[in-house]
């Protein structure tokens, strides 16, 4: 054997003796590979590039003349991946290749060339399954940057070979996750590539629990305040609900709970309700936890927002030629990495990256109460909560459905045989509404159309009536006008009115519509607020009911909210002062 093959041989078991501190092998002998070659054996049986990798020694010389250096292993696998980045084989290996950190140097002759010809494969987009060390080794490949064109190519590679061998092997997802996050922070990409990661969707159910926990708890809620200082008409959150914000922090509070609200029966028939409660009990609970507790709701549960040492591409074989320059990486608003000195730390909040079940604890209970009022036929089983807890929940359900209740549309219902009494009614209003000329006018065109044989049109009220109305129409159901609001309630008994009505008609509007009408005026906000209790309704109901009724005296909309609430148009100010002054 020549000298060169014994040194070579020599240094190959000085390597594999080491690397068996650091790799643990299968126990399975494989009788068709023998345990040592001769140097003809492993030429022959061996491409020149595999030889060449061979050759690339640990231990390197100081070419300036110093004192040499042991490489280490993942500096030796980076330069012989250099090496091996194109190369190609067409020797496929069926054995088992099993490793901790496994590297070139961790494998026989035998399964290097098994290697290198599925590597081939996966690179024209064949991805087989093979030995879990191989998947490895080839992720190890594309983070050092070997066998990719630029740092974009690799993230894309990583992510389409990582969803690829997923399918062979789902254990691969706790490392390429975070392999693939650390490449995008390395290279300095997009953040937007991983906007789609379970990290930065975690992150942000974070964010927004926080900002719920900052910006949305109001003033100490009823039962947190001593008896003396409670004021029960103080809600936990904004009445009427904020649609957007509530909806925004339930999928916060579902994406972190052990307890999932959107999947309860509860959910499917009362979203509005259960979202409410849900989200007012948190905000309640965080209060709490900033009174009663040394941390907030999201550190308790979470953990605290602190910066630590991070290691990039732990467990896995990296090494970068050069020192990463100083930067800072921002993945997400509370997940921030920074480089100083080559040295890396992330800021984020260290702790559980599990769903609570502190927090799936509280939503169970929320569910589980409200349906005693809402849903009684479909109860949960009652599960021991703090009595805190049990106190909190119950006062938001009360303070819900009682808003609720009270903001409910008034139903008004339609008795269709009434609409014979209408339409007369409607003719004689019509009538008291013409000039002599108009009615000098109808005359005359009523004349022509006799004259010419013409039958009589129809009456202009009954033009809306598509059928005539049968005798036994008292017994139909009566028809709810939900959607209409309520008008009638608001105005006097009388007809219409009309600008033309003269002075001493009596058609009026119903006290609590003239007052509020009056304290618009004189911009009286304790007026307004009076005549809006006065009239027994919400004041929304009430500015339509006005609006509609006086819609035939300007043909437009006279009261309309504004960024100070609601006030007359100051084009119809004139028109409505002339009206109240004549009622």
């Amino acid at each position: 054997m020549a000298d060169q093959d014994v040194k070579m041989l020599i240094e190959r078991i000085m390597a594999e003796a080491r690397t068996h501190k650091s790799a643990r092998f299968s126990n399975e002998v494989y009788a068709d590979e023998p345990i040592l070659k001769t140097g003809r054996q492993m030429q022959n049986f061996l491409p020149d590039q595999y030889r060449k990798m061979r050759e690339i020694s640990r231990w390197q010389d100081d070419p300036k003349g110093g004192a040499g250096r042991w490489l280490s292993e993942a500096e030796l696998f980076y330069r012989q991946g250099l090496l091996m980045a194109d190369f190609e084989d067409d020797c496929p290996y069926n054995g088992t290749f099993k490793s901790y950190f496994p590297t070139y140097n961790a494998m026989s002759d035998r399964q290097l060339r098994g290697y290198f010809t599925w590597r081939a494969q996966v690179r024209r987009g064949t991805v087989e399954e093979t030995s879990t060390s191989f998947a490895f080794l080839y992720l190890y490949e594309l983070i050092c940057g070997i066998g990719v064109d630029d740092p974009l190519d690799g993230f894309n590679k990583i992510k389409a070979f990582w969803d690829a061998y997923r399918a062979f092997e789902p254990g691969i997802d706790r490392f390429a996750r975070v392999w693939l996050q650390d490449y995008a922070v390395f290279h300095g990409l997009d953040p937007k590539l991983l906007r789609d990661s379970k990290t930065v969707a975690f992150d942000n159910a974070l964010t927004e629990l926080r900002r719920a926990a900052r910006d949305l708890v109001p003033a100490p809620a009823p039962s947190d305040l001593p008896p003396k200082r409670r004021k029960t008409s103080e809600p936990t959150l904004p009445l009427p609900p904020d649609e957007a914000h509530e909806e925004r922090l339930m999928a916060a509070i579902d994406a972190l709970s052990t307890y999932n609200l959107s999947n309860s029966r509860l959910d499917r028939s009362y979203h509005r309700d259960l979202r409410h409660v849900a989200c007012a009990v948190y905000v309640r609970m965080a209060r709490y936890y900033d009174t009663h507790r040394k941390t907030g709701i999201v550190a308790s549960l979470f953990g605290e927002e602190t910066a630590m040492p991070y290691t990039m591409f732990a467990s896995a074989v990296f090494f970068a030629p050069e020192r990463h320059e100083d930067c800072e990486y921002r993945l997400d608003p509370i997940h921030i990495y920074r480089c100083q000195n080559g040295f890396w730390e992330c800021t984020r909040i260290h702790g559980s990256r599990q769903k609570s079940s502190k927090l799936g604890e509280m939503m169970r209970a929320c569910d589980q109460r409200l349906r005693l009022a809402l849903d009684p036929g479909h109860p949960l089983k009652e599960e021991k909560v703090p009595k805190y807890l049990a106190k909190i929940i119950d006062d938001e359900i009360v303070a819900w459905l009682s808003w609720d209740a009270a903001h409910q549309p008034v139903k008004i219902d339609i008795d269709l045989s009434q609409l014979g009494h209408i339409r007369s009614a409607a003719a004689q209003t019509r009538e008291a509404l013409l000039i002599d000329e108009e009615r000098e006018d109808g005359a005359s065109a009523e004349a022509q159309a006799t004259d010419s044989g013409q039958p009589e049109a129809e009456p202009v009220a009954d033009a809306t009536v598509a059928a005539p109305i049968r005798q036994d129409e008292a017994d139909e159901p009566t028809i709810s006008t939900e959607h209409f609001g309520v008008v009638a309630p608001l105005l006097a008994p009388a007809p219409a009115f009309a600008a033309a009505a003269p002075a001493d008609a009596t058609n009026e509007l119903a006290p609590a519509a003239d007052a509020y009408l009056r304290a618009l005026l004189e911009h009286n906000a304790v007026q307004v607020e009076s005549a809006v209790v006065q009239s027994g309704q919400s004041e929304d109901m009430l500015v339509d009911t006005i609006n509609e009724a006086l819609f035939d005296l300007v043909g437009d909309t006279v009261i309309e909210f504004g960024s100070a609430g609601p006030q007359i148009i100051e084009d119809y100010e004139a028109d409505v002062r002339g009206y109240l002054d004549h009622e």
